[in-house]
């Protein structure tokens, strides 16, 4: 059998190199929630204290993924072959969680708020959500190239974006407050902000949930890769051909070759890295297992099972 082994397994995960990113994505979030509160408190908006329960779900969203970031980069044991990669990909099921749990809140308050409407002070209101909308600005462009290279990022960067529009949603609740009176924007704008989670939350936890359950990666196709080995020299048969995801960045392939007696004589070595650079160039899969069979072999140990 013979290992290749990438980038990804020997340096890391690719969500460590936005670590400090990330500090910076987390002291920016936490400053918006204080002000918001603050705001909210004063104004008596309950859309600015919806957003600041957002704002802190971004803080600790991305604390969440910096924790598994750093648990992830510990090195693999015998007991745990692959280390703690698989930790960003729960850390990113928490974060989906998290924003289901506020979607609820943000829901129930404002249709409480229907029942017994609350006077909000428009202006304050429109002012700290700007103050929110430049921050959380700053956030998307520290995560823009983050989001797509790691499903962990990928969960960070849109917390700060659904943060982003959610203040844009704030401001627009301000604004007819400060200029028409009308009080029913406040709880409007609430649920605004929290429909905007629900697909965020949905994508999140559909695409850990491919990882956790060790589905094939979306780009992918077995079927192409089967036809490519088959096409390499030497080799008869193709079986027990599995992909799955470890965690971002680290897609890994396993593979039975079924090949003549003579290319195993005289060139086993040379065929091997043949069909190990087959899968990496082809179908960008630095980590795969390949044991080469002769001819023969699988009914074999067919017989020996039956």
């Amino acid at each position: 059998m013979g290992h290749d082994h990438g980038s990804a397994a020997a340096s890391g995960t690719l969500s460590g190199t936005f670590r400090i990113r990330l500090l910076w994505t987390i002291g920016i979030s936490a400053s918006i929630t204080v002000i918001q509160v603050v705001g909210a408190l004063i104004s008596g908006s309950l859309a600015l204290l919806a957003d600041a329960a957002h704002s802190l779900t971004d803080a600790v969203g991305v604390s969440l993924a910096l924790g598994a970031i750093t648990l992830a980069q510990r090195a693999p044991t015998p007991r745990r072959t692959f280390g703690f990669y698989r930790v960003e990909i729960f850390s990113a099921v928490l974060n989906a969680l998290l924003l289901v749990g506020i979607f609820v809140w943000v829901l129930w308050s404002a249709i409480g708020r229907f029942n017994e409407p609350v006077e909000v002070k428009g202006g304050l209101m429109f002012a700290v959500a700007v103050g929110g909308l430049a921050a959380n600005m700053v956030g998307l462009w520290l995560l823009r190239d983050a989001k797509d290279q790691s499903l962990n990022l990928r969960g960070a960067y849109l917390e700060v974006l659904g943060d982003a529009l959610g203040s844009v949603a704030v401001i627009v609740g301000g604004l007819v407050i400060l200029l028409t009176g009308w009080q029913a924007a406040d709880p409007i704008a609430s649920i605004v902000i929290g429909l905007l989670i629900v697909p965020r939350a949905y994508g999140l936890l559909r695409d850990s949930a491919r990882v956790l359950l060790e589905a094939t990666p979306e780009d992918v196709d077995l079927a192409v890769v089967r036809a490519h080995l088959l096409e390499e020299r030497g080799v008869v048969d193709v079986h027990d051909l599995h992909g799955w995801t470890v965690t971002s960045g680290m897609p890994v392939l396993t593979v039975h070759v079924v090949v003549k007696e003579a290319a195993l004589v005289d060139g086993y070595g040379d065929l091997l890295r043949r069909l190990q650079r087959c899968v990496g160039e082809h179908f960008d899969i630095a980590h795969s297992t390949v044991q080469l069979e002769p001819e023969g072999h699988a009914e074999a140990a067919d017989a020996l099972h039956g």
